[in-house]
């Protein structure tokens, strides 16, 4: 742990070094939490220097400045869950993020359609994508292709030739943990695959470690506590969930720094938004939902489970 510990902290200091060399600003400390109020931390404007076009703004200041302006368009992205539970906000968030490609691409160049490549061992325990569900978070479901391939090798030759045919804004791999077959080889075929034909791949890993990767950056992503939902005057609604929301950790980025975000998806602007800092990561002592006794006293004995015996009887063999 300590190996691993120092190995990172020299890491983050290269990274610092060669970002002052190219003059950007940088945080001093190693976590940056996105739902503060401060201002990001960007790069230093140049003379003459004109945005790129290669990415697309989520429309939160501190998250896009950690992307270096946003979500880079034609590249390879991870996006972890630590388990399996955890799947609902890897799936959420990513499909979150093909809604934002969809719409950038399906005028501009022509690519209405979204790839969904699923390994089966996924949907046993996660599911398939239901029509509505998609289609009430701002995915149009005649715009989905969804694929089941047997295996890993399979589902790498499908992402593989989705993104050699030009025709998806995004294409959506699900991997279960870590497959011995798709190791780092694999990974930067497909990284540079994306890259030749200006196609995003997000990378899905349920339930996964981890581990060395193309990906040009990788999140992981749990749920994160929804905030109240709010009538049309104002006030909220006691005992109502509003829009779905994730708590997202940068584990590898250009920048030397750690970020810790909460973001949520409203499915009908469409759009991402930041969320206030939960007060279990703020330090306050969380409280129960429903204050009381978790059980009812027992009825008609006591409350308490009677001690065992120390002897056994049983019968004598002879």
């Amino acid at each position: 742990m300590a190996g691993n510990a120092v190995a990172r902290e020299a890491l983050f200091a290269l990274r610092e070094t060669i970002a002052r060399i190219e003059g950007k600003v940088l945080p001093a400390d190693v976590a940056c939490i996105g739902s503060m109020s401060e201002k990001p931390f960007t790069a230093r404007p140049k003379p003459g220097e004109e945005p790129s076009g290669k990415v697309l703004p989520l429309g939160v200041p501190a998250f896009d400045a950690v992307l270096q302006g946003g979500l880079p368009l034609g590249e390879m992205m991870e996006l972890r869950g630590a388990e399996l539970r955890d799947a609902g906000a890897v799936t959420g968030f990513a499909l979150g993020l093909c809604v934002l490609l969809h719409r950038h691409f399906a005028k501009a160049a022509r690519r209405p359609l979204v790839l969904w490549i699923g390994e089966k061992v996924v949907a046993m325990e996660a599911g398939l994508p239901l029509v509505q569900g998609l289609q009430d978070f701002g995915l149009p479901a005649n715009h989905l292709l969804y694929a089941s391939p047997k295996g890993i090798d399979e589902a790498l030759w499908l992402a593989e030739a989705g993104l050699e045919s030009r025709a998806f804004s995004a294409v959506l791999l699900e991997v279960r943990g870590n497959p011995a077959r798709f190791g780092l080889t694999e990974s930067r075929r497909l990284s540079l695959k994306a890259r030749a034909v200006g196609c995003s791949l997000l990378l899905m890993r349920q339930a996964g470690e981890e581990e060395a990767s193309s990906a040009v950056f990788r999140l992981r992503i749990g749920p994160a506590p929804a905030t109240v939902r709010h009538l049309a005057d104002g006030s909220a609604l006691p005992g109502s969930l509003d829009n779905p929301a994730f708590h997202l950790v940068f584990e590898k980025s250009r920048l030397p720094a750690l970020a810790d975000f909460y973001l949520e998806w409203n499915p009908h602007d469409r759009q991402f938004s930041a969320l206030p800092l939960p007060s279990v990561a703020s330090g306050e002592k969380p409280q129960p939902a429903h204050s009381g006794a978790l059980f009812s006293a027992s009825g008609d004995r006591s409350h308490r489970p009677q001690p065992l015996g120390h002897v056994v009887a049983l019968h004598r063999a002879s």
